[in-house]
Formats: structure tokens, sequence, C-alpha cells
């Protein structure tokens, strides 16, 4: 994940995550969560992706999922695609 970060951070772009979350979450949170694409899985999971800033707006993401009780599966940053 480091290498991924340093990389995109080198080269001056927001890294891209995705944020796997348990349970379907409504389109009308699109804006609570900055925007970010938000995907439903068939299994019931919620992925959000998109690009975050910096570390302090990727914790303000996991901060608002944590506030409003989201069970958090997983946090993977995505190689940019040339």
């Amino acid at each position: 994940m480091a290498n991924t970060q340093n990389r995109q951070a080198e080269m001056g772009l927001p890294v891209i995550y995705q944020i796997r979350i348990k349970g379907h979450l409504g389109l009308q949170w699109k804006d609570r969560f900055d925007g970010l694409n938000i995907t439903l899985e068939d299994n019931g999971d919620t992925l959000l992706t998109g690009p975050l800033g910096d570390q302090a707006a990727l914790h303000g993401l996991l901060k608002k999922v944590r506030d409003l009780g989201l069970p958090l599966l997983s946090v993977n940053p995505i190689e940019p695609v040339d």
C-alpha cells in the first residue's frame, strides 16, 4: 500500500482508494462521502471508490464510516491506469 501511495504522491496525484463496507448504502449518501463512486455489490457489500487528496482526507472519510456505525471491511489503494 505504501508503494502505491508514494508513487502517486511523487507524481502529484491524489491516491485512488477502494473502501469496502458491509451492507448496501443508498445512493443518497454520495454527497456524504465526498463524491466517491458508490457501487452496490451482489454479495451485499458497498464499494466506495475514488481519489482522496491526502492521508487527512482518508482519515476523515474513515471517521464518517465509523460515526455512521458502518462495518468497515477493507481499505485499498488502487494503482492508477496509464
